[in-house]
């Protein structure tokens, strides 16, 4: 590599599609993609939030990292929430702000999942509880404001998040004038991370690696299935419904609901644990339940007692649907100007992290060759 950047941040823009790119709407992010290397990312399944957050900074899919849906029952700790912090949660891998404080690299996360978890022992340099309410402009200044510290105080790699994009597009859909006000306005926050590293003289040497986690589908009151049709209520337990489902049978009724449940069924389809297809890499970890359903793209799946009343936007999809590839951008020293990708992975952007900060990491699932195109040699 011809240059090794001085530091990486990496940002997330939740729910962000790489073709909400070029909509008018992003004249930063726009120039940020067309100036370094950029493409569509395929998720991991269950394209969600904190399944592919994990996945992002740890090179694993789901079912070895450990943070295998939103929710989902352990048979020891019991039910995970995205409000659990505690570590037994998260130390199934090791994500990299670890991998580089334990290799003398400061840190800072500026929200992230599982960046407020002691992992090994080790924390961030620097790190803030997540909290939904703070405005973008808040959370860059916060990441600026750490970069003020005297150069061996510094971070040399940071995280930033938003989440007002993924909320726009649940709420609106994905093509909805809220969901492109939301775009526009993480837009102007990254305008303003790029105007503070320039007043600060640290741009040159910064790498921005910009992601996102999934993207969004439209959803509609009139594509539902409802698992009430499907089997008896009383005899599951739903441990999460929507674009896909988590259950397990209640005991002695294994029988019945995998007849009910297992194979096509209208506009869904449900596998066993152990019959998970072996390219969606989810069965093994303890934490997978006992079936899995996944909806046709745009469809629902509900649980009794609940229904769709209005269209909006849903992710968890098929991590092969097109509504569900991710945003890959990568700026700065070092990075190929106008690198067009078209077969990243988001467990490959771990290795690339590693690779950047010149670091050693835990193998993960990624392939390192995947992201070599990014910089020069």
């Amino acid at each position: 590599m011809t240059a090794r950047p001085e530091r990486v941040i990496l940002v997330s823009i939740d729910g962000f599609r790489p073709d909400y790119l070029g909509r008018g709407a992003t004249p930063t992010l726009d120039r940020l993609a067309r100036e370094g290397a950029s493409g569509p990312m395929r998720p991991s399944f269950p394209s969600v939030t904190f399944p592919n957050h994990y996945t992002l900074v740890t090179g694993l899919h789901p079912d070895h990292h450990g943070i295998v849906g939103n929710r989902f029952i352990d048979p020891e700790l019991g039910v995970f929430t995205m409000a659990r912090k505690e570590s037994g949660w998260w130390d199934q891998a090791e994500p990299i702000w670890i991998t580089a404080e334990k290799a003398g690299i400061r840190t800072g996360t500026m929200f992230w999942p599982g960046s407020e978890t002691e992992i090994d022992g080790v924390r961030p340099s620097r790190w803030v509880p997540f909290d939904h309410a703070m405005p973008g402009d808040a959370r860059v200044d916060q990441l600026l404001a750490w970069l003020d510290f005297p150069p061996d105080q510094r971070p040399r790699f940071e995280t930033l998040y938003f989440d007002i994009v993924d909320t726009a597009g649940h709420h609106y859909g994905p093509d909805a004038p809220e969901t492109r006000e939301a775009t526009a306005s993480v837009d102007v926050s990254i305008g303003r991370l790029v105007d503070g590293l320039k007043a600060r003289g640290l741009y040159e040497g910064t790498m921005l690696v910009i992601v996102s986690d999934h993207g969004m589908a439209a959803t509609s009151p009139d594509r539902v299935v409802r698992l009430g049709d499907l089997v008896d209520a009383e005899a599951i337990d739903v441990i999460y419904s929507g674009a896909a489902v988590f259950l397990n049978a209640k005991p002695g009724r294994e029988q019945e609901v995998r007849d009910a449940l297992v194979g096509r069924r209208g506009r869904a389809e449900c596998w066993e644990k152990a019959h998970i297809p072996a390219r969606l890499v989810l069965g093994s970890n303890a934490r997978v339940p006992q079936i899995v359903c996944v909806a046709d793209t745009g469809w629902l799946l509900t649980e009794p007692g609940r229904d769709v009343t209005r269209p909006g936007g849903a992710h968890g999809y098929d991590n092969l649907a097109p509504e569900m590839r991710a945003l890959f951008i990568a700026h700065g020293p070092g990075v190929i100007a106008g690198r067009r990708l078209t077969e990243l992975d988001s467990v490959d952007v771990q290795p690339f992290l590693a690779r950047v900060l010149g670091i050693a990491a835990p193998r993960g699932d990624g392939r390192p060759q995947d992201t070599m195109a990014v910089t020069a040699p």
